[in-house]
């Protein structure tokens, strides 16, 4: 540490290190008060974005009949609120019989979804869907997807209707059980066992 004799000595020094590190400096408060307003900026916007989906959604949910206006507010919105407008639309479109597009508002919502925790609800009803157009390769490996976990025991129930339309009955079998033993409901337990009996029969 430099000692210095008067204040003239530690005003010329301070002079001195602002002439040298001045414009470091500068640039230093500058880029970190950018970055600061920046990031201000993003989570405002952000917040904006989500606001503005969320009431943008409660509308397309309550004019769900509108199947064009909904699925303009699907393609606008690449988020979640976007994948539940597909989840709506899908549901509406099986209510109609309309499978084929059904199946492809499930896959949009199925390359969208950043939620791992939708994911496997979304695979399940596509797994469904394909299961009814006789796409029995397909829905197996779109049920791959769902390993262990909450929805284990349904993908399992599924892959069992699936492998019975493929005439495979002791691969439904094997599926019906792992879904039985799985810590599944008491509902699809029973409608488990009414499938275990009935490939017995």
């Amino acid at each position: 540490m430099e000692i210095y004799n008067n204040e003239d000595e530690q005003l010329d020094a301070v002079r001195n290190f602002f002439r040298e590190n001045g414009k470091a400096i500068v640039v230093g408060v500058v880029l970190g008060i950018g970055g600061l307003l920046g990031w201000r900026y993003w989570q405002s916007h952000q917040h904006t974005s989500l606001t503005t989906a969320s009431v943008s959604f409660d509308n397309a949910m309550l004019q769900s009949e509108n199947t064009a206006g909904l699925e303009a507010f699907i393609q606008g919105n690449d988020n979640t609120y976007g994948v539940f407008g597909a989840l709506k639309l899908a549901q509406d479109l099986v209510e109609k019989g309309d499978f084929a597009k059904a199946k492809q508002q499930l896959q949009w919502a199925q390359t969208h979804t950043k939620d791992d925790n939708l994911l496997p609800a979304i695979n399940l009803r596509l797994a469904r869907i394909q299961l009814q157009e006789k796409q029995f390769d397909d829905a197996l490996k779109t049920l791959d997807a769902v390993q262990k976990g909450g929805w284990f025991a349904q993908a399992q129930a599924i892959r069992g209707d699936v492998l019975v339309a493929k005439g495979d009955a002791k691969g439904a079998r094997d599926a019906y059980t792992q879904a039985f033993e799985d810590n599944s409901s008491p509902v699809l337990k029973e409608l488990l066992r009414i499938k275990l009996n009935n490939l017995a029969a």
